[in-house]
């Protein structure tokens, strides 16, 4: 009997992979199906490591995949092989799963799949996280049933695109959600200043927010308690520095409990992935955002610009970053925290505490 039910359940194949500002939302989005009755498969590629451990599908199916590089002209054949190889494979899977509904989430890892149900007739919803649509979805938003994106901006998308897209914000993290009802509580003695890096910042800030802070005046210096996301191989250095300014400072190259260190954080520094900014806006919590300044597309640009247009956040680019620039917006930050609670009431209103639910709601919409 418990077979039968569960053979009847309508499933849903997810497409993710290659980061984590890819996954999360879209495991936000497979707990909230899975709450509904859905049943859950997850396809990826080979270079998705150990960020499926805690995700809840039944099944995870791999799929050849590869990253198309701008003017890489000896690298985009055997690219474009492995993305058809994908495809063979996800036509194959996909007739013996026969899903109700296939979601990518962009990136490339999301291409083989969502093709292969196109190629079948199958309905297909892709979501973009970042206010830039990235490539993998630019390619695919044209022949796709819906699309659901995070911000009222889509830049780079067609006006078609726009036209069809559905504001439904950025699935994040049950424990990030609950953060909607932490109220912010500005600093009065102790300051606590939580610094991430995400996969591609966390050199620039290893080096750069010690110094930085290392350089405040003493008496800011002593009522800081730091933690701090660093590489490895910068742990010896940042510590050195901040025991050298007798800073109280937690290094680690990764924390679990998140939500734990934004739910008492008076401010962040870090980096503005999609996640990071849609996290920042559901916790309340002001910041200092520093944009990958390599990225083709400008998306963290874009991403910060959304939270800073609100005044929740302040962006400094990465080409005019100094020390001696941060120490000075540290200082002034830092020393006013009437300012810090009316950026913090700014995040929040970018909000979006029930984007899964509500691109759940457009899948179920979609889905046959």
């Amino acid at each position: 009997m418990a077979d039968r039910q569960r053979a009847s359940r309508k499933i849903a194949v997810i497409a993710a992979g290659g980061t984590g500002g890819h996954l999360f939302p879209a495991q936000a989005l497979a707990e909230i199906l899975g709450a509904r009755g859905w049943r859950i498969v997850l396809a990826t590629d080979d270079r998705v490591g150990n960020l499926t451990l805690t995700f809840p599908a039944e099944r995870i199916v791999t799929l050849a995949s590869a990253t198309i590089r701008r003017g890489d002209l000896f690298g985009l054949p055997k690219a474009a092989w492995a993305i058809l190889q994908g495809v063979l494979q996800g036509r194959a899977a996909l007739r013996e799963i026969d899903p109700a509904v296939v979601v990518g989430f962009g990136g490339y890892p999301s291409i083989p799949a969502v093709l292969a149900a196109l190629t079948q007739g199958r309905p297909t919803v892709i979501h973009e996280q970042n206010a830039v649509s990235g490539r993998a979805n630019r390619f695919l938003a044209p022949f796709v049933t819906a699309i659901g994106c995070a911000f009222p901006t889509l830049a780079k998308a067609s006006a078609r695109t726009q036209a069809r897209a559905v504001v439904v914000g950025n699935p994040v993290r049950p424990e990030i959600r609950a953060l909607i009802d932490t109220p912010y509580e500005p600093p009065t003695d102790q300051i606590r200043l939580l610094i991430t890096g995400g996969s591609q910042g966390a050199r620039l800030l290893s080096e750069l927010a010690p110094a930085a802070l290392a350089a405040l005046p003493e008496d800011l210096r002593n009522r800081l308690r730091v933690e701090q996301q660093t590489r490895p191989e910068s742990l010896a250095i940042a510590r050195k520095v901040y025991d050298d300014a007798l800073i109280d400072a937690e290094l680690a190259p990764f924390f679990r409990d998140m939500a734990g260190l934004l739910a008492r954080a008076h401010l962040v520094i870090g980096r503005a992935g999609a996640s990071t900014v849609s996290e920042l806006a559901v916790a309340g919590r002001p910041s200092i955002l520093i944009p990958l300044g390599v990225a083709l597309d400008d998306d963290q640009g874009q991403n910060a610009r959304m939270l800073s247009e609100t005044g929740g956040a302040e962006v400094a680019l990465e080409r005019d970053l100094t020390q001696a620039a941060m120490t000075a917006a540290l200082a002034t930050l830092l020393t006013n925290p009437a300012r810090l609670a009316r950026m913090a009431a700014a995040a929040r209103k970018l909000a979006r505490p029930d984007a899964a639910e509500r691109l759940a709601d457009l899948v179920e919409r979609v889905a046959r």
